[in-house]
């Protein structure tokens, strides 16, 4: 009787054990999924900021050619637009700060 007590004491140890190591694993395995997914958000994001860049290049370079072309009311206006603009954000995060 003793020995078949021992025994049932040896696999209940192992199978606590073993229930360790299996959390561990889902443990680990989730921290990759969640880095994974987190790597997946960078990589978007650095595809919106490439976008941006493109697009900032394409608007300046419009702005170039107009203001080469001599049409200064339209340069006036995009100047005080960037003004404006460069106003409402000072105010803005005169705010936060």
């Amino acid at each position: 009787m003793s020995d078949a007590y021992s025994r049932e004491q040896q696999n209940n140890s192992r199978l606590d054990e073993l229930s360790s190591k299996v959390s561990a694993l889902r443990g680990v395995t989730v921290n990759i999924y969640d880095n994974a997914r987190s790597q997946d958000v960078i990589d978007s994001s650095n595809e919106v900021f490439a976008n941006l860049s493109t697009s900032l290049k394409g608007s300046a370079g419009r702005l170039g050619r107009m203001a080469q072309q001599g049409n200064k009311v339209a340069v006036l206006k995009i100047a005080g637009m960037i003004v404006g603009t460069v106003v409402v954000l000072w105010w803005i995060l005169g705010f936060f700060w």
